[in-house]
C-alpha cells in the first residue's frame, strides 16, 4: 500500500486530517514534570503523555528531531521511546529536513526508514536530485520536499523567478517528477500561511501528499487550508497549538481537548 493509500484509509476512518507536531521545548514543559525528572524523562514523559491522549484524534504525529537531538547523548532513545509508543493507525513523521550530497542521504534514509521505522521524512530540495533519490527507494513511504515553508524568510527564495515562474513550482514539479518510478512517494511541504501558495500547487499537483505546517499559532486558518488543499491527500500539522495548549497537572487533557477541536474545525 503507498503513503497515500494509508493516508487515505486513515482519513477515511478517523473522519481527520490532523498531524499533532511533538516539539517538545523545555522552557514551556509542565514545572512539575521537571521538578520530578531529568529533563531527558521529562521530555519523554510529556510527549507520550501527548500521543496516549490525541492519537484518536489525528492520522499522524510528526516529531522534530531538533528537540530531541538538543537533549544530547539521550535523545535518540527518548525519540526512540516516543515513537514506538505512537499507535500502528496512526502515521509517523520524521521531521529532520535533511539534505546532503547522495552517499550521505543514503545513510540518512537508512537511519530513518530502516532504524527508527518512520513512515516519513521531511527534506531540504537545495542540493537537488540526487540528495533527495535515497529516501525514495522505501515502498511505502513519502518524502515531503520544502517547497513553500511558513517561516518569513522562506520568501527569500521560494518566490525568485526562474524561468518565469516562481521558485516553489518548479521545486514542486520537479520533485514530484523524481518519484515516478521509485517505491517511495514525494510528498511536499506547504505552508498555511500562504493559501494562493497552496491552491497553485494542488491545481498543479492534485495527487501529491501535501503536509501543511503553520495552522494554529502560526496563524494558518484551518478553514482557507481545506480550501485551498482540495481533496488531495493532506497532512494538517498544529505543535505549539495543541502540546502547550495546557501546562498544569491536565496537560494531556487540555492537550486533547485542543486536538478534538482543532479537527473538528479542520473536518474531513
Amino acid at each position: 500500500m503507498t503513503f497515500s493509500e494509508r493516508l487515505s484509509t486513515l482519513r477515511s476512518s478517523k473522519q481527520s486530517v490532523l498531524c499533532v507536531g511533538l516539539d517538545p521545548d523545555p522552557s514551556r514543559l509542565p514545572s512539575h514534570l521537571l521538578s520530578a525528572h531529568p529533563l531527558p524523562a521529562a521530555v519523554e514523559f510529556f510527549c507520550r503523555e501527548i500521543v496516549e491522549s490525541t492519537s484518536d484524534q489525528a492520522v499522524a504525529f510528526k516529531m522534530n528531531f531538533a528537540f530531541f537531538e538538543a537533549l544530547g547523548d539521550s535523545g535518540l532513545q527518548v525519540l526512540r521511546s516516543v515513537l514506538n509508543g505512537i499507535p500502528s493507525d496512526v502515521l509517523t513523521i520524521a521531521d529532520a529536513k535533511r539534505g546532503d550530497i547522495g552517499n550521505s542521504a543514503g545513510f540518512y534514509a537508512h537511519s530513518v526508514f530502516d532504524d527508527l521505522g518512520f513512515d516519513s521524512v521531511t527534506v531540504s530540495p537545495y542540493m537537488g536530485e540526487d540528495s533527495v533519490a535515497p529516501f525514495l527507494t522505501q515502498t511505502g513511504t513519502c518524502t515531503f520536499v520544502l517547497a513553500r515553508t511558513s517561516n518569513p524568510g522562506g520568501a527569500d527564495f521560494q518566490l525568485l523567478d526562474v524561468g518565469g515562474e516562481p521558485l516553489y513550482r518548479k521545486v514542486a514539479r520537479d520533485a514530484v517528477s523524481w518519484s515516478t518510478d521509485t517505491p517511495g512517494t514525494t510528498g511536499l511541504v506547504v505552508g498555511a500561511t500562504d493559501v494562493e501558495t497552496m491552491s497553485d500547487l494542488r491545481h498543479m499537483l492534485p495527487e501529491t501528499p501535501f503536509l501543511i505546517p503553520g495552522v494554529g499559532s502560526q496563524g494558518g486558518s484551518a478553514a482557507d487550508v481545506m480550501q485551498a488543499s482540495g481533496n488531495g491527500p493532506v497532512l494538517v500539522n498544529s505543535s505549539r497549538g495543541i502540546i502547550y495548549a495546557g501546562n498544569d497537572q491536565d496537560f494531556a487533557k487540555v492537550a486533547r481537548n485542543a486536538a478534538i477541536q482543532t479537527r473538528t474545525e479542520l473536518g474531513a
